[in-house]
């Protein structure tokens, strides 16, 4: 997976938009206004995406790829390597499970405004 792959699947999921809101470099992916993935855009090496705690420590103690989210809460975010014995399925899966985890957190009037797009 590079970078522009990663933005279209992003940008695939319903109600995504991308900003820079941080510098330059960091891409923040947001569905509602909530942020469900980071990358570094010129460096593109690893994602930080939500995921549920206990599936978040399971993930970090099966994959050495899978760290605690970086600059991130470490009980709800998870730094996923590329290049790591992860396949671009999988970072897929884990991206989306990330997007469905922060819509099923919207309120009840975003989660209509979703809908409604």
């Amino acid at each position: 997976m590079n970078i522009e792959e990663f933005r279209e699947f992003c940008l695939s999921l319903k109600g995504v938009i991308e900003s820079t809101p941080f510098d330059d470099n960091t891409l923040v992916m947001k569905v509602m206004s909530k942020v469900f993935a980071i990358a570094d855009i010129n460096k593109f090496e690893s994602i930080n995406v939500k995921c549920e705690p206990e599936t978040a420590i399971e993930l970090r103690e099966r994959y050495g790829s899978v760290t605690a989210g970086y600059h991130m809460n470490k009980k709800h975010w998870n730094t996923i390597a590329i290049a790591g014995e992860l396949s671009d399925k999988e970072i897929k899966h884990w991206i989306l499970h990330s997007y469905h985890l922060v819509v099923s957190k919207l309120t009840k009037k975003e989660k209509s405004e979703l809908n409604e797009l």
